[in-house]
């Protein structure tokens, strides 16, 4: 049975709403029986069948911030969209709360799919997605697997699975550090089982004047006016500290190699997280795929930098495979 939720009904956004566009909350359910909520742009005074997009991200963000962003700025060109909460966060459904996984966060795109496949004012053969950071990683692993995925734009890409076996820039890149961080992991399980709950990792971190730029990057969006949201993980008390252990062994980006349809990475050339657009790239086939790279930006410059997301190259890219 599908879980009944409460959903906010006042405009809680970190971002202004748009005249041109209706807006209301819609949910709908995945394969596992979690009812995911979502917010449903359409282009005020729309008729017929309309080209869709679903959307999602940053990792550990909810649909308020940058991802709602994105889809009424789409919706104002046309498209009807979709920014969603994933499994277990922001006012989606599922528990335990604060947890991910490569599975369930692949079909949780998957299960945003079903429910555009069967809207009256929507075109099934003409359905793309979005991914932002962490779920660019995840939009891709979707386009691989979903052959109703026409077109796919990752933004400020993240392969979350790398990222938790490797760390940063690859530097915990061997078997003896990815044992310490397997230990660590199961010992915090026992805790968890011992005490009843599961003990959460942190936010984005108040960063020390040494701290690295992209941690200063993090804070100065999530916990700033400038991105804050009360139901944001990165904004608040974080993941569980077991809540991504499962990317550890399950790498998302496989078989990348295999996507027929159309994708777009788009990265900030002085983003600390540059190289996984770049490297996964190399494995894309196909005179559809394509990276863009812009100059001089940094990873959160995406999320909400509206004079520096190519928000033309993106309406063009989904006019071109969504037709």
């Amino acid at each position: 049975m599908e879980e009944t939720l409460t959903l906010t009904q006042e405009w809680d956004k970190t971002f202004p709403k748009s005249e041109t566009v209706d807006h209301r909350k819609v949910t709908f359910h995945n394969r596992y029986g979690v009812t995911l909520a979502a917010d449903l742009y359409i282009p005020r005074g729309a008729v017929g069948k309309l080209p869709a997009i679903a959307l999602c991200g940053p990792f550990g963000a909810v649909k308020e911030q940058c991802a709602g962003l994105y889809a009424q700025t789409m919706a104002e060109r046309g498209f009807l969209t979709i920014a969603f909460d994933p499994s277990f966060t922001g006012e989606s459904g599922g528990t335990p709360r604060y947890m991910a996984s490569p599975d369930i966060n692949t079909e949780d795109f998957q299960a945003a799919l079903d429910f555009l496949s069967v809207q009256e004012n929507v075109d099934p053969e003409r359905i793309g997605i979005i991914g932002i950071c962490g779920w660019g990683g995840i939009a891709m692993n979707a386009s691989a697997l979903d052959s109703r995925i026409k077109a796919t734009a990752a933004m400020t890409m993240y392969d979350m699975s790398r990222v938790n076996a490797k760390g940063y820039f690859d530097a915990e890149d061997s078997a003896q550090a990815r044992w310490k961080k397997r230990k660590a992991m199961c010992a915090q399980r026992t805790a968890d089982y011992k005490s009843g709950e599961y003990t959460l990792g942190g936010g984005v971190v108040d960063p020390p004047e040494d701290a690295p730029f992209f941690v200063k990057d993090y804070y100065d969006y999530y916990k700033t006016q400038r991105g804050y949201h009360p139901r944001s993980l990165n904004s608040n008390g974080g993941w569980n500290v077991t809540g991504c252990m499962s990317f550890l062994n399950q790498p998302i980006l496989a078989y990348a190699g295999e996507i027929e349809s159309a994708v777009l990475l788009v990265h900030g050339e002085k983003a600390h997280s540059c190289y996984f657009s770049r490297d996964v790239f190399t494995k894309l086939t196909g005179e559809n795929k394509e990276l863009l790279v812009i100059p001089g930006a940094v990873h959160t410059d995406l999320y909400d930098r509206v004079d520096i997301i190519p928000f033309d190259k993106l309406e063009g890219f989904f006019r071109e495979y969504l037709k």
